[in-house]
């Protein structure tokens, strides 16, 4: 039975790796938000789920399945509804006017659409790296710290510790650390996105979603993301929409290909692009296919 949704509706950044003195730091912070997030289930699953915005069926029936600790890639070809299934995993199409869904999401078990399921805290534990960085009109340190003033997660100095641990994580730190008051919009395109990949994991999520988050970026930032988002797991999920096949290749545990709103197939990112056993899989992958 069909249910609606809630409402119709360039500079390169510093590269580096973060040192161990400041990885021990960081888990304990992670451990505490969710001391389970070791775990090998799966976090995420998707259960027949079917997408409409209005008359237009976007996604048909995806089954799908996603394990604790691993990083999915979503590809297919521009249209194909990677992007909305994408941001229906933490509900940011839920006030799209005319978008309807059937079937159901559930995170831990439980459906996202369900009525004890609070908004803000899915969007904490399902945060989202968007293709452009988009920091907020605040300083650089306020930018890291937002979602967890939001979240009542620290306070007083406890923010400014956070800060510095996730700006080291992603290798921002010797960069900023002196001007943390400043304008996050002087920072270079690839240092912007790693600002808000550091505010991303600063309310300690237990999946990430990013929708092609290195495609305006040149290619050494996109290296050193790519790195960095291999070392979030299997602390984090990663679940990533990208046109480049060598990314998806590079980085990925499994792969998922999307045809025209259809899971043509998914499985190990190994056995997607070398053993397809469907024949647009295996025309997408060569490059046969647009």
């Amino acid at each position: 039975m069909a249910n609606d949704g809630e409402h119709q509706a360039t500079s390169r950044p510093i590269i580096g790796t973060t040192d161990s003195r400041s990885e021990e730091r960081i888990d304990p912070i992670l451990a505490a938000l969710d001391p389970d997030r070791e775990r090998p289930e799966h976090v995420i699953c998707s259960q027949s789920l079917t997408l409409s915005f209005g008359q237009k069926r976007i996604l048909d029936s995806i089954t799908i399945e996603f394990r604790r600790g691993s990083i999915t890639a979503l590809i297919g070809p521009t249209g194909c509804g990677k992007t909305t299934f994408l941001r229906t995993l933490n509900r940011m199409n839920d006030k799209i006017p005319g978008f309807r869904y059937s079937g159901d999401v559930t995170l831990e078990g439980e459906s996202i659409w369900g009525p004890s399921q609070d908004l803000l805290d899915l969007r904490r534990r399902v945060g989202m790296l968007f293709q452009r960085p988009n920091p907020f009109p605040m300083s650089i340190r306020d930018n890291v710290v937002a979602g967890v003033k939001a979240h009542r997660i620290a306070k007083g100095k406890q923010l400014d510790v956070l800060a510095e641990e996730r700006l080291r994580q992603v290798g921002l730190w010797e960069a900023v650390k002196d001007r943390l008051n400043d304008s996050p919009f002087r920072l270079s395109g690839g240092q912007q996105q790693l600002l808000c990949l550091a505010r991303a994991l600063a309310v300690g999520p237990e999946v990430l979603l990013l929708d092609e988050p290195t495609s305006a970026l040149d290619p050494i930032s996109t290296e050193y993301i790519e790195q960095l988002l291999r070392q979030l797991t299997p602390a984090l999920t990663l679940i990533i929409v990208t046109h480049n096949l060598g990314q998806a290749r590079r980085i990925s545990h499994n792969t998922m290909f999307l045809y025209e709103g259809e899971l043509v197939e998914h499985g190990p990112t190994e056995d997607v692009f070398e053993r397809s056993r469907e024949e647009r899989t295996q025309v997408y992958v060569t490059g046969r296919m647009g």
